[in-house]
């Protein structure tokens, strides 16, 4: 039994994709896959930029990771709005990506209080972007209904 549940987490793990490969996303056919797997490269990304910060002392490839979840975010944001579907009618994909930027977002305020003073505006463009894309998707979700005529 534990063999079988290790061999499907090696699998699953195996289908995110790794830090840094936004282009193979960027080929996704899907505009749904593609936002799912964008969000899990933004997650990645966000790890990659905590690892960077707090064990290597790396403001270089902190930047870099923070501005990668940035890329990552707004490609989910676009991949969605491709897809041509109204989020208040079909909200599956959006909802579930409101939820899991919510999430960034709430993780990334952590990870941005916990830097220092003096560091704190390598993650401010990452933090506006990942609240602009949830307040995008919120807006989407929660849009007004059209009026008939």
């Amino acid at each position: 039994m534990r063999i079988r549940a290790a061999a499907v987490l090696a699998v699953a793990l195996a289908a995110i994709p790794a830090f840094g490969d936004l282009d193979s996303i960027r080929n996704e056919p899907d505009p749904e896959r593609r936002a799912r797997l964008a969000l899990d490269c933004a997650g990645l990304a966000l790890d990659a930029a905590k690892k960077a910060y707090f064990e290597n002392d790396d403001l270089t490839r902190t930047k870099s990771a923070l501005d990668e979840l940035g890329q990552a975010v707004e490609l989910a944001y676009s991949s969605l709005e491709a897809t041509g579907r109204n989020a208040r009618k079909h909200p599956k994909h959006f909802i579930e990506a409101e939820i899991r930027t919510r999430e960034l977002e709430r993780r990334l305020n952590d990870f941005s209080e916990r830097m220092s003073a003096f560091d704190r505006d390598l993650a401010a463009d990452a933090r506006q972007k990942v609240r602009q894309v949830h307040d995008g998707l919120l807006g989407a979700i929660m849009g007004q209904k059209k009026k008939r005529d």
